[in-house]
């Protein structure tokens, strides 16, 4: 018969609690069996039919029983401990498949949207720039939209991750080339300023997409220059991206970090990036807030958690 945790640990301690009191009691009785007589304890005859010729069996008795106990118990934690395993692993698992499952549907709408894209130039080619352009913002739309449920479905799958970490630096320096590459016919300059030991509790793919999101962000809407810096904050590094662009109106702010699609429509060239950074920070229990640069433009203050 199989016994469930809630009754191993019953009859368990049960079996401890017996074992214990048998063990105590016959200790007791064999210190009060060498003890002087004491007037108010009685005459050793009173406990003598405890410590006799039986009192080994009684001490295996007590060690069997509190062994069984201890033994129910862990038997019962071990099977819970089990259960848990391979909850988390079939958990694990259900998450991988939703994520590829995920994958495959962005890729298999890539290919329509490449061709729809096409039709769109061959528009603008025969002269209707009007239709080439209507057919260019749904296609961009859902492009940011592929984007921002791969995305959130990959970090909802991964970003508890207790044994993630990524160094903020190396993520910086690699996105800073890129972006420096995107943008070559722009003079701008990225100074990276993020310190070598600051390490984040993140997986390296999502803060690659947090920082592309801001540094790309920042690049559309500076004027010449942009600096990645970090800093420690107690249990989290705060990573922030200043430019020195027109900045962005306060009561904008918030409305530019609304989950969803009509993100980019609330505030012109804000994009669904800032939507994307502000889903995944929340997923590992960090924040993104947007505040006046001293360079003169948008400042985004990224904090994550701090890998110790």
């Amino acid at each position: 018969m199989t016994l469930s945790l809630r009754a191993r640990v019953i009859l368990g301690s049960v079996c401890w609690t017996i074992g214990l009191v048998l063990l105590t009691f016959t200790l007791m009785s064999l210190v009060f069996q060498h003890a002087p007589d004491m007037p108010f304890l009685g005459r050793r005859a009173a406990i003598h039919f405890v410590w006799t010729e039986h009192a080994v069996l009684i001490l295996v008795g007590a060690v069997l029983a509190m062994a069984a106990g201890a033994f129910q118990v862990r038997r019962g934690v071990s099977r819970a401990v089990d259960d848990l395993n391979a909850l988390l692993a079939h958990r694990e698992e259900a998450a991988r498949r939703a994520v590829a499952k995920a994958g495959d549907l962005a890729h298999g709408l890539k290919t329509p949207l490449a061709l729809i894209a096409r039709e769109a130039e061959l528009a603008t080619a025969a002269g209707d720039t009007g239709l080439a352009s209507a057919i260019t913002q749904q296609v961009d739309r859902m492009r940011r939209q592929i984007d921002y449920h791969l995305a959130h479905a990959r970090a909802a799958a991964s970003g508890n991750t207790s044994g993630a970490s990524c160094s903020i630096r190396e993520s910086a320096d690699g996105l800073a080339r890129t972006l420096l590459r995107l943008y070559a016919d722009r003079t701008l300059s990225i100074d990276v300023r993020v310190d070598p030991s600051h390490v984040a509790r993140v997986q390296r793919e999502d803060l690659d997409e947090m920082l592309g999101n801001l540094l790309d962000n920042a690049c559309k809407w500076t004027r010449a220059r942009i600096v990645i810096a970090s800093a420690d904050a107690g249990d989290a590094v705060v990573v922030t991206v200043d430019d020195d662009g027109p900045g962005l109106a306060r009561e904008m702010r918030d409305a530019v970090l609304v989950r969803g699609v009509r993100a980019d429509e609330q505030a012109s060239g804000s994009g669904l990036g800032l939507a994307i950074v502000r889903d995944l920070a929340e997923l590992y229990h960090g924040s993104i807030a947007l505040h006046d640069s001293p360079l003169g433009g948008l400042r985004s203050s990224l904090s994550l958690p701090k890998w110790r």
